[in-house]
């Protein structure tokens, strides 16, 4: 698979993810403190596999905090779903 296909199948799974988050937590309007921890959970074999990769949740909680922290310095206005997408595929291939 090329990188372009991968951002855009990881950019699918961010947003899926981002939307069943949202519908886990309809009753708070989204909105969730501990989200790195759920996001983990619910998509880390999933990632797993499109980067051919083996993380822990741990480590996948603190990536998803890093390109968060990273996203609101950098590029605070981007599609969030695709800036995360970008930072893991430069990372993993």
């Amino acid at each position: 698979m090329d990188d372009r296909e991968l951002i855009k199948q990881l950019e699918t799974l961010f947003r899926e993810t981002g939307q069943a988050h949202h519908e886990a937590f309809v009753e708070t309007g989204g909105e969730d403190p501990e989200w790195p921890l759920w996001y983990a959970q619910h998509a880390l074999e999933k990632l797993q596999e499109l980067l051919n990769v083996g993380l822990t949740k741990s480590q996948l909680v603190y990536l998803l905090i890093a390109a968060s922290n990273e996203q609101q310095v950098r590029a605070p206005g981007a599609d969030w779903a695709r800036y995360y997408a970008r930072f893991f595929q430069e990372r993993y291939t």
